[in-house]
């Protein structure tokens, strides 16, 4: 009986889900009655579902989202002009396979942060890799990178990137250094990749904090004309709530 070199030939194989999905068969005679492509099926099933999962987990830890953000827990009691309808349809993920952008605004407290960690949680359940960054971290990071070589290849990942989230978008005046930072990463996206932006300020308010109006036309010009929207209103859930976190 080939039962024992079967289960090594999957383990050396690194079948891992074929090999647990096989064991369970050999111990149970509820699989008894199914026929061979059956119970081939239900193998190969169980493999699929552990590499997706398993993916899925590398995608959500590559991203390092500040919250544990998902789109079924998004609540929709407040009132702060968020419409279940509008969150359903990004949550399909077409704008990202689009290479559209998306712009999440509003006063501090409101779930910003928590629907753009959602939206992102959603893509990476739909196969996409997602970066989170808050902005001014981001460009602390990338001014460490000049110093020690690692500018090009931290650029270069996040150009690759199917969704990158920037959040907490800057409310007092960009460096030079900066704006360069960001036009770059702007311009390496622009039509083939997406960005979501989470910001206090809609985007005609962000001239001021971006400074030089040439390079702030250049940036908006290649975020905000294809983005989708989200203006959300209202006092801050935390206050009402009394909790850490928004939702």
């Amino acid at each position: 009986m080939l039962t024992n070199p079967t289960l090594d030939q999957l383990k050396q194989l690194r079948l891992d889900g074929m090999y647990a999905a096989y064991q369970e068969q050999l111990q149970s005679a509820h699989y008894d009655d199914l026929s061979f492509d059956e119970r081939m099926a239900l193998l190969v099933d169980r493999e699929h579902t552990l590499r997706h999962n398993r993916r899925l987990a590398t995608r959500l830890r590559n991203a390092k989202f500040r919250l544990p953000a998902t789109i079924e827990d998004i609540d929709y009691r407040q009132p702060r002009g968020l419409a279940k309808t509008t969150l359903v349809a990004l949550a399909e993920c077409e704008w990202i396979r689009n290479h559209h952008n998306c712009i999440v605004t509003g006063p501090t407290g409101t779930g910003k942060t928590y629907i753009a960690c959602a939206l992102g949680h959603q893509a990476c359940r739909k196969g996409f890799s997602v970066q989170y960054h808050r902005i001014t971290r981001l460009f602390q990071e990338l001014t460490r990178a000049k110093g020690d070589g690692r500018y090009p290849k931290l650029m270069n990942a996040m150009a690759k990137t199917d969704l990158l989230i920037l959040d907490d978008w800057p409310t007092a005046l960009l460096t030079d250094e900066q704006r360069r930072d960001l036009f770059e990463i702007a311009e390496d996206r622009y039509a083939c990749r997406s960005t979501l932006i989470a910001a206090q300020m809609p985007p005609q308010h962000w001239y001021d904090t971006i400074g030089d109006p040439t390079i702030a036309d250049a940036i908006l010009d290649r975020i905000v004309h294809n983005a989708h929207t989200l203006a959300l209103k209202g006092d801050s859930m935390r206050k009402k709530e009394g909790l850490h976190n928004p939702e």
